[in-house]
C-alpha cells in the first residue's frame, strides 16, 4: 500500500490542470445533454461507460437523428481514430502491470497519455500504480464533471458558448510543459508541422474541419518511420 499511497502523491499534482479542464468540459456536456431534452442520466451513464470526450459532445444530435449505425461507427472512427495511434505506442509501457492494464487501457485519453507517455518518476516510484492513479483520477474528473453539470441543469441555466475553448487551452499548456521538460523538441515539431499541413490541405475537403487529425496522425506515422530508420541505419 505504501507504494500505491506514494505514486498517489506524485500523480495528482499532475491532474490538476487537467482537473480544471474537465470539470468545465463535462459540466457543458452535461448542460448540452439536458437541454437537448434528455434526462440527466444520459450525461452520467455515457460519460462513465463511454468516455470518449469529444464523441460524447456529438451524442445529442446522434440520438435524435434516425438510427444509422454505420454511420456512427464511421463517425466515432474519424472523431477519435487518434486513440488508435497512441493507444498502440502504449501497448509496452503497459507491460507488467498486471490488472492495472485493462483499465489504464479503457480510461487512456488525450490528457492521461500526454502525462504517461514520457514521464519521468522519482526515485523508489512505482509507474504502474503512477500510471493507474493519472488515469483514475482523470476518468473521475471527466464524470463528476458531467455528472454536476446534468445535476445542476435542473436548477440553473447558464451560457455554455466559448466553455469549450478550455480543452484547447488546457493542451497548451500540457504542451508547454512538455516543451520545457524536454530536450530533444523533433517530435513536438514534426507533430505541429504535420498538424497544420494536415489543416491546410484538408479542411475543405472533410464537412468538419476537426477531421483533419486523422491524415495528420497518419503523416507523424510516416516521419517517425523514416527518422526511426535514419537512426538504425546510423547506428
Amino acid at each position: 500500500m505504501s507504494r500505491c499511497k506514494d505514486a498517489f502523491k506524485v500523480a495528482f499534482p499532475r491532474t490538476v490542470p487537467i482537473l480544471a479542464g474537465f470539470l468545465f468540459l463535462g459540466m457543458s456536456y452535461g448542460f448540452i445533454m439536458t437541454g437537448a431534452g434528455f434526462s440527466m442520466i444520459y450525461p452520467i451513464v455515457t460519460s462513465a461507460v463511454v468516455f470518449a470526450g469529444s464523441l460524447e459532445f456529438l451524442f445529442a444530435d446522434i440520438l435524435k437523428a434516425p438510427f444509422n449505425p454505420l454511420l456512427v461507427f464511421f463517425l466515432t472512427v474519424m472523431v477519435n481514430a487518434r486513440h488508435i495511434f497512441y493507444g498502440l505506442s502504449m501497448l509496452d509501457k503497459f507491460k507488467n502491470t498486471g490488472w492495472k492494464k485493462y483499465f489504464l487501457i479503457f480510461g487512456l485519453c488525450d490528457e492521461t497519455f500526454s502525462i504517461n507517455c514520457d514521464v519521468k518518476l522519482p526515485p523508489g516510484i512505482d509507474k504502474g500504480w503512477f500510471m493507474l492513479h493519472i488515469t483514475w483520477l482523470n476518468y473521475s474528473y471527466w464524470v463528476g464533471g458531467a455528472t454536476l453539470g446534468a445535476i445542476l441543469s435542473n436548477f440553473i441555466t447558464i451560457k455554455i458558448e466559448g466553455l469549450d475553448f478550455v480543452l484547447t487551452a488546457l493542451f497548451l499548456v500540457i504542451f508547454v510543459e512538455q516543451w520545457t521538460t524536454q530536450k530533444v523538441h523533433t517530435p513536438a515539431v514534426v507533430g505541429l508541422l504535420c498538424s497544420i499541413i494536415s489543416f491546410l490541405v484538408f479542411r475543405n475537403i472533410f464537412p468538419r474541419p476537426d477531421y483533419f487529425v486523422v491524415p495528420a496522425m497518419i503523416m507523424m506515422l510516416i516521419v517517425f518511420g523514416i527518422l526511426r530508420k535514419k537512426e538504425k541505419i546510423n547506428e
